[in-house]
């Protein structure tokens, strides 16, 4: 049962790059972005370990850890990243729960992620080449956190499995997960700034040697979690602390140990109680925002994008990033000593992402997109429905930003040029992608699904549509740009009203002459539209 399982996985791989030519590209550069990970990682690991076997040791200890923790909470951020061999796959058969469960363990680690992570971590164990002994128990270090990796991460999958299948867990989620990438640039800025200021170019950690001894007291202390574990044994042996090795061994085969029974009990309850297909049984009352449009076509895709808004994770993730811009900003600011300057920033980002939300959102309705088509809904009808909903909501929030910008800095006298910066970007963007949703559609995470979801197969499509995008929204700001900065920068208040009037100007003409675009695009390749967005779905 196990090799079939193995097979099955296999399989559904293979039937998967048959059916797209993207994915199997997108899996390619997968496969060569890994490989070169790998290369690097495992040639510093080789290096430093001739040069200075402790302080490799300790990095690799950091980084490994890293990657442990990266398997066991990624998941679930990105739910139903991968849900080939979902064990509610296997309700209706008789599989015996424990060959079940080694069989998805084994099946596992058929699959990129895997395989990059295991030839990193059995490279690694050669910065240990020239102590035999330290080599053995780097390898078989290696091997246990692969092991850590796989069993870890499906039992916290399969142990949150029914909070995953909540709407509202999601979503807050989902939001929950966008500070945290969103702090790892300004952290490591911060941190780059304390290290370069502190006793020159190093930071002294208790009379210490700067980076290498912070390096080694972190290490110290990870070493003795589930995660950095497995990595310290070859150092634990290289330093013939045999105490300290055999103690997190311990602490490696009893988190196995936990897992595995985390893992079997809750497998146990999903195959027994199967999930309810991740429906909510949600109230609702009246018609929401259809009841306060007007009941024409527009009128009907206004409320039907307004909910989409308000109510899709997928949308949500552009919402999301607007409230915390200001407080990255603020962070990078403080670390690179640019000061409340970078405030100003704020609006013209935030007005960009919005206004490029709308690049791929006839992808985004999935199959609701055949309801235009069975209704005969008009290219105006559609592009403007779309477009409205963002007006309504984005022009209030950018302006707002836009002015608490010029207040927190003390530049009021700036507040027409950022005006027509911020307005000027939003309605270009907008217009761009009215123009250019209806002829670059690309595959996008289903409803439902983890806005962070990556599909296979689309980088290269989502790479050229969302790059055609950004060149042709800054091509067509250049005029606003080109009195905008300067008036910023000099300042200068005549300036400043030409660049309000300039930025209203392109905004309005731009949206208005995408919208005519993409409406005669749309009615042109309706049928292709259709087939390309039933494709995905």
């Amino acid at each position: 049962m196990v090799a079939h399982l193995v097979r099955l996985r296999l399989t559904l791989l293979g039937n998967t790059l048959r059916r797209s030519v993207w994915q199997t590209i997108g899996l390619a550069v997968a496969v060569l972005y890994g490989l070169s990970v790998v290369t690097v990682l495992v040639g510093a690991a080789i290096v430093g370990g001739r040069t200075d076997p402790g302080l490799t040791g300790d990095a690799l200890t950091l980084v490994g850890a890293l990657v442990v923790l990266g398997w066991w909470v990624v998941p679930l951020f990105a739910f139903g990243l991968d849900s080939t061999l979902d064990p509610m796959r296997f309700t209706t058969f008789a599989i015996p729960r424990r060959t079940l469960l080694t069989g998805l363990a084994v099946a596992g680690l058929v699959s990129v992620p895997a395989a990059v992570t295991a030839l990193a971590a059995l490279g690694s164990a050669l910065a240990w080449s020239t102590d035999v002994l330290a080599l053995v128990a780097a390898l078989l270090g290696a091997v246990a956190a692969l092991a850590l990796c796989v069993v870890g991460s499906r039992a916290i999958t399969t142990l949150c499995a029914p909070l995953l299948d909540s709407r509202r867990y999601r979503e807050v989620l989902m939001v929950a997960a966008i500070v945290p990438l969103l702090a790892i640039g300004p952290f490591f800025a911060w941190l780059s700034s304390v290290t370069a200021g502190s006793s020159g170019t190093t930071v002294t950690l208790d009379g210490g040697e700067g980076t290498e001894d912070a390096v080694g007291a972190a290490a110290s202390v990870v070493a003795w979690t589930p995660f950095g574990a497995p990595w310290a044994w070859a150092g634990a042996v290289h330093d013939g602390a045999w105490g300290r090795l055999a103690a997190q061994v311990l602490v490696v085969v009893a988190t196995l140990v936990l897992a595995v029974v985390v893992w079997d009990r809750a497998l146990a309850r999903t195959l027994v109680t199967p999930r309810g297909g991740g429906r909510d049984a949600g109230r609702t009352r009246g018609l929401g925002w259809f009841a306060r449009v007007p009941a024409t076509p527009t009128g009907a895709v206004i409320a039907r994008c307004a909910t989409y808004w308000l109510r899709d994770p997928r949308y949500a993730a552009s919402l999301a990033l607007v409230p915390l811009m200001p407080l990255v900003v603020v962070v990078l600011g403080v670390s690179s000593g640019a000061g409340a300057g970078l405030l100003l920033l704020v609006a013209p980002l935030a007005a960009f992402v919005l206004g490029f939300g709308l690049s791929n959102d006839v992808g985004y309705d999935n199959t609701a997109f055949a309801l235009h088509v069975a209704t005969g809904t008009s290219g105006r009808a559609d592009r403007w429905g779309r477009v409205v909903p963002v007006v309504v909501l984005g022009v209030p929030l950018v302006v707002g930003l836009a002015v608490a910008g010029v207040a927190v800095a003390g530049r009021w006298a700036d507040l027409p040029a950022m005006l027509g910066l911020t307005l000027g970007v939003l309605g270009a963007a907008l217009g761009v992608s009215s123009a250019v949703s209806t002829r670059l559609v690309y595959p996008v995470p289903k409803p439902g699904e983890s806005a962070f979801k990556t599909v296979q197969g689309a980088a290269m499509a989502t790479m050229l549509a969302q790059g055609v995008a950004f060149l042709a929204t800054t091509a067509l700001m250049v005029p606003t740009l080109a009195v905008g900065l300067p008036a910023l920068l000099l300042p200068s208040a005549p300036l400043g009203a030409v660049a309000l009037a300039v930025g209203l100007a392109t905004a309005v003409v731009v949206l208005v002459v995408g919208v005519r675009v993409g409406a005669r695009t749309y009615e042109r390749r309706l049928p292709e539209l259709l087939a390309q967005v039933t494709a995905f779905s």
